[in-house]
């Protein structure tokens, strides 16, 4: 269910600079439902939401072109890099019928302002063309999250995302524009995903797509989040939920067991010539 809101401010400028130090979210919740989610607490701020709706009830800023572009066009304005989707999927399935992006998109054309966008979703190939443009005047990085080559594993984690298979097929065809593109392999998901045949699957994949950079993290639970993911084991990974319950003490993967899976991602990185630093061609585009 879509409900429109009307936004006071379009960029959120971070506490860190982490290489970003702008946000710009065009949607509040996000219908992928991926079982995993860190932002399911942000609906806690909706005066009329809860964290529980954080899947169903979507909101629209139904304003946030024309505050982009007050912004945007502002003297101020140091042309940064915007984060576009650092909570909520710009490109998640309300995106087909509001169709925000491409007028934001257009506003990045027009300012000549880096981004970089990070989605679940095939529906980013639809914006190509102006993703293009965009690559040719400045900055921009299009990163696939792809957790799992397992397609079955998938549909439980990820129920209403797009197929990792087409996630990977969006880089293939990014990869032909002077965009950065990535692999954001994260979460890592200990025992569903971390399996070495799945690793060598996905560094596989990333490396035929000529990604600029494969960027690994491991699940991290806490608050919601690990509520709503040890419920979702118990229901669907019961066996799996008694040995996290031990992996997951506190909100990281204990010590021993992210020392050996980096063990293994660095290995295969190695292996396949892969960069882990999304900063590099970033760097490169912006001082030419």
């Amino acid at each position: 269910m879509c409900k429109e809101i009307t936004a006071s401010s379009a960029l959120n400028k971070l506490k860190r600079k982490i290489p970003y130090g702008w946000d710009l979210n065009i949607y509040r919740g996000c219908s992928h439902g991926c079982r995993y989610c860190y932002a399911i607490y942000s609906h806690g701020y909706m005066q009329k939401g809860s964290e529980d709706g954080f899947f169903s009830d979507i909101y629209v800023k139904k304003n946030i072109v024309d505050l982009l572009e007050k912004e945007l066009k502002a003297e101020s304005w140091q042309r940064e890099v915007i984060n576009i989707g650092g909570i909520t999927d710009s490109y998640q399935p309300a995106e087909k019928k509001h169709k925000l992006m491409p007028e934001i998109l257009k506003l990045m054309i027009r300012y000549k302002t880096p981004a970089i966008i990070s989605t679940k979703s095939d529906l980013v190939l639809r914006d190509y063309d102006l993703i293009d443009q965009l690559s040719r005047i400045t900055y921009i990085n299009i990163a696939a999250t792809i957790t799992t080559a397992d397609e079955e594993l998938r549909k439980k984690i990820e129920p209403h995302s797009s197929p990792s298979a087409a996630r990977v097929a969006v880089l293939k065809e990014f990869r032909k524009t002077n965009a950065s593109i990535g692999m954001h392999m994260m979460p890592i998901i200990p025992l569903l995903a971390d399996s070495s045949e799945n690793f060598e699957k996905l560094f596989s994949e990333a490396a035929d797509c000529g990604v600029d950079y494969l960027l690994p993290g491991v699940l991290y639970l806490r608050g919601k989040t690990r509520q709503a993911f040890f419920t979702f084991l118990e229901e669907e990974f019961p066996k799996e939920a008694l040995r996290y319950r031990t992996l997951y003490r506190r909100g990281g993967a204990d010590k021993e067991y992210k020392n050996r899976l980096y063990q293994v991602v660095n290995a295969l990185r190695d292996k396949y010539n892969l960069s882990g630093s999304y900063m590099k061609p970033m760097r490169e585009k912006l001082q030419q």
